[in-house]
């Protein structure tokens, strides 16, 4: 049975994910530290030590193949696909082999960019747009691995 893991620190779309778990009767898994402890009625909670990459490592070790997981984190969604499972951002992006050299490659160049002293523009506020993108773009994936079993 495919499982919808949710890197929560910071996560935006806790609660749609949790909503459409529901509807496809799927098992929801928030993982987050204590800095950041959430509980939401219709998923699980795992709670991790504080921790530079805590969550991920976690994360990692428990996802499946075909398992899906919202994460806004390259390298964790790298790991991911690594595992065979479906890694997807809080606005509906799929990572995949195809795209996730890329990411990590700018991911890179911005982190090189503030350490040599440069700044960068932050995300944009959040939409409900993005959230509607989301949504649509998880109950894609989620009917395409249900139809695939």
């Amino acid at each position: 049975m495919v499982t919808i893991f949710v890197d929560a620190d910071g996560c935006p779309v806790v609660n749609e994910t949790i909503s459409i778990a529901k509807q496809f009767n799927l098992p929801c898994k928030l993982i987050c530290d204590t800095a950041h402890e959430m509980h939401r009625e219709g998923a699980e909670t795992i709670i991790v030590s504080k921790g530079a990459d805590a969550v991920d490592f976690v994360l990692v070790n428990r996802v499946q193949k075909g398992d899906i997981v919202i994460t806004q984190d390259y390298g964790l969604a790298a790991m991911v696909l690594a595992k065979l499972a479906h890694p997807i951002d809080q606005n509906g992006r799929r990572y995949t082999e195809e795209n996730i050299d890329q990411l990590l490659f700018a991911r890179h160049t911005a982190q090189k960019i503030r350490m040599a002293g440069g700044r960068l523009r932050g995300p944009k506020k959040r939409s409900k747009e993005l959230n509607e993108r989301f949504s649509f773009q998880l109950r894609e994936l989620c009917k395409t691995l249900l139809s695939k079993e």
